[in-house]
């Protein structure tokens, strides 16, 4: 194995001291058939582009997927993706398919119950519009007493008729949204920001933007089997955050893939980084 190999695995066993009354019940399994193998294998979306998404040949590429690759080069092992989908992403950890989860997951309650989601968070979403350059809106308060599309059952749509008066106009599937946009039903679209962010890096909507400010922030976790949560693995996905927001690689990552840079990351890399630097 290669020297840093066995400098993550040392100080991971460190770490294990630190598990307190978890420590008796950590087997480490699957953070041992990683290292035995020599190789980690990571469940990666690959239809949410930038973050992953397949390119012209074929491969899984995006933010997520190089993230995945600095988890497999600290660890000193090889790097497999497996294409993963919001609807089985969970399962495929549960069942052993993949041995983490970076898939564009936002941290709740409920899937903590079922995976070993770590923190610090890497990223987070929220909601925002997409609506044509032309208009040229510039705050929230241009919805106001205004047609917004929207989707059936989004949670924000409520918010931003209260907040800010703007007129729903509620449709079943985003399909159907966004072509009422196109249409000039609406003058924009209300929905997550990185949904938003991948439309628009699609090269589909080149009349459209996000002009606005992202609200409620939900953060996305990453996620570990759930036996693994407070043991090994988990305490070292939880390093590896840190240290991404500590070092600003997260940023880097949005800039390298053209993500619209997030106050998220900006405030996670001052709140984490070395004070002594500054």
């Amino acid at each position: 194995m290669k020297k840093i190999v066995c400098l993550v695995a040392g100080l991971a066993a460190g770490l294990m001291v630190t598990v307190g009354a978890h420590a008796q019940q950590c087997t480490n399994d699957v953070w041992n058939k990683v290292m035995s193998r020599g190789k980690v294998v990571v469940g990666v979306k690959a239809d949410y582009k930038p973050w992953g998404y397949r390119d012209s040949s074929g491969a899984i590429v995006g933010m997520e997927i190089d993230m995945a690759q600095d988890v497999a080069d600290t660890l000193g092992v090889e790097l497999e993706v497996v294409a993963v989908q919001s609807s089985n992403r969970m399962q495929f950890l549960e069942q052993g398919k993949i041995d983490l989860m970076i898939a564009t997951m936002s941290d709740r309650a409920d899937r903590r119950e079922i995976v070993g989601i770590v923190g610090p968070n890497y990223y987070t979403s929220g909601t925002n519009i997409m609506s044509p350059k032309a208009l040229g809106l510039t705050a929230w308060e241009d919805l106001r007493d205004k047609p917004v599309c929207g989707k059936q059952g989004a949670f924000y749509n409520q918010i931003v008729e209260e907040r800010y008066g703007a007129q729903i106009v509620a449709f079943t599937g985003n399909a159907e949204a966004k072509q009422a946009l196109r249409d000039k039903k609406c003058i924009a679209w209300v929905y997550d920001d990185s949904s938003i962010v991948s439309d628009l890096s699609s090269g589909e909507y080149d009349e459209f933007e996000m002009p606005l400010a992202s609200e409620d922030d939900n953060p996305w976790g990453l996620a570990v089997p759930k036996a693994e949560e407070n043991c090994v693995f988990g305490r070292f996905m939880s390093g590896m955050q840190y240290s991404w927001h500590r070092s600003g690689r997260l940023i880097e990552l949005e800039a390298k893939w053209g993500i619209q840079p997030t106050e998220y990351l900006k405030t996670q890399a001052e709140r984490h980084g070395d004070w002594l630097a500054n």
